[in-house]
């Protein structure tokens, strides 16, 4: 046997050579632009008198500053219009495929990239994004980069890498209701801490994960570099050939067989050795929310929030820190808290299944008096599937605002931003200081069902009340 990880064989299929730095030189196989991170690469092509490669193996849309209001062009903002119209030219010159606004195919780039069928096993794919870990949910390894390093794939089709270690990270058990992906990630970040991850691979397995959906799986190794891991998969199994089967970019019926094929044969060997191995009982997992100003400081919603005596002392010095810019005592419970914001949206967060478990918690209820609460869908294809379910007209009954595909408030590079000192229940992936759009603005992550929570009691509350 070969006891190999699929981040080993992907990594081995994909090496070009060995740099004199020592690190490996990657082919890459699959690589997504928006117009945050490109622009400034583009031009340093120009300057160098280069071409993009590959550009077939280069896919372009926007999302991080485009509005979800108002999306009339020229944009309000006249630094994100430059941006528009820098990727346009940009990919009009290099022969990029770009899906613009209203192409049927715009969206978040980690939403879109899934849902035609782009993302696949065993690829090798890069983005200007610190979340492209979401594709390793098939089975791929997928790396978020610097601009610099974005100009290095237009002009190389590779990326200059030191291999990581792999950390197979397995939860077993059914998850309790009201408990959801998000819950889970946000339990393993906690445990293991935002820097427990630097120089690993996460391979998440277990009875869990194999249960749950492929837009479950994304949601989990979405949040793998908030966990400090540089990227996170799941091995490939008939829930990913199920959501791949028939969609844009997969494999033909002919080659169909052969793919699958293949893809089996890129799981993690049975004897696979790992360089660490920790274990999650599902059951012990509930809602789980952020109290603090990193991932890492969440808590189970029926906790307290930790007081210094029970952290260790590493930690004590961002504590203080998070008690006194979140306006938190520490001892005391965060339920009950009271929201300004509910956001459900993000490539966390923002995919079709999300919003339909969202929209059962909406539905018959409604936002709480001076709660503002918002919905934007990841993608112009699940905003149509959802309004096509009349999910959009749950929400909007139920005092909700239906928005636009786009990132939104999750970074808030567009009009979507917090205001003063607003406290956000967010289904997004980060909550420092100021990741919202004001500097000191206030973020608590949770799932999409615990954001309805709060927006319909007008505090943090636990969704299971609702079931």
């Amino acid at each position: 046997m070969s006891e190999r990880t699929l981040f080993d064989k992907v990594w081995d299929l994909h090496t070009v050579g060995t740099l004199p730095s020592g690190q490996t030189q990657l082919f890459i196989g699959l690589h997504l632009i928006h117009e945050v991170t490109s622009p400034q690469a583009f031009a340093m092509l120009r300057e160098r008198g280069l071409k993009v490669l590959y550009p077939d193996r280069t896919v372009a849309t926007v999302d991080h500053i485009v509005p979800t209001e108002n999306q009339a062009r020229p944009f309000a903002d006249v630094l994100a219009e430059e941006m528009m119209q820098a990727l346009e030219k940009s990919c009009q010159e290099f022969g990029v495929r770009f899906y613009n606004i209203g192409s049927g195919n715009q969206g978040i780039v980690h939403v879109i990239a899934p849902e035609q069928g782009l993302t696949q096993p065993g690829m090798t794919i890069a983005c200007g994004d610190s979340h492209t870990s979401t594709h390793g949910a098939f089975g791929a390894i997928a790396f978020g980069i610097g601009t610099s390093q974005v100009r290095d794939v237009l002009a190389s089709q590779t990326l200059a890498l030191s291999k990581l270690k792999v950390r197979k990270i397995e939860v077993n058990g059914k998850l309790p209701p009201g408990v959801y992906a998000k819950d889970v990630i946000l339990h393993i970040i906690r445990t293991l801490g935002v820097k427990g991850g630097v120089g690993y691979a996460y391979e998440y397995a277990g009875t869990t994960f194999e249960q749950m959906s492929m837009e479950e799986r994304m949601t989990v190794c979405n949040m793998s570099i908030e966990g400090g891991a540089r990227c996170g998969y799941i091995n490939p199994d008939q829930v990913t050939f199920n959501y791949l089967q028939s969609r844009d970019f997969a494999p033909d019926s002919e080659d169909w067989e052969q793919a699958v094929q293949w893809w089996s044969s890129i799981r993690s060997d049975e004897d696979a050795v790992y360089d660490d191995v920790i274990t999650f009982d599902a059951a012990e997992i509930a809602p789980t929310v952020t109290w603090g100003i990193t991932p890492g400081q969440g808590i189970a919603i029926n906790e307290v929030i930790p007081t210094p005596d029970t952290l260790a002392d590493s930690e004590k010095a961002i504590a203080e820190e998070a008690y006194h810019y979140m306006h938190l005592n520490p001892g005391t419970l965060l339920q009950g808290t009271k929201v300004d914001v509910c956001f459900i949206g993000s490539c966390t967060n923002g995919r079709i299944t999300d919003l339909r478990e969202a929209a059962k918690f909406a539905q018959g209820r409604h936002v709480a008096k001076g709660v503002k609460a918002f919905v934007v869908p990841g993608s112009e294809r699940v905003k149509q599937e959802a309004e096509a379910e009349g999910l959009d007209k749950i929400f909007q009954e139920a005092g909700f605002e239906w928005r636009e595909p786009g990132c939104s408030m999750c970074l808030a590079m567009n009009p979507d931003k917090l205001q003063g000192s607003q406290l956000s229940a967010s289904s997004s992936n980060r909550n420092f200081k100021g990741r919202q759009g004001s500097s000191t603005g206030r973020t608590l992550l949770m799932s999409p069902a615990m954001v309805v929570a709060a927006a319909v009691k007008g505090e943090v509350a636990d969704v299971r009340e609702l079931l």
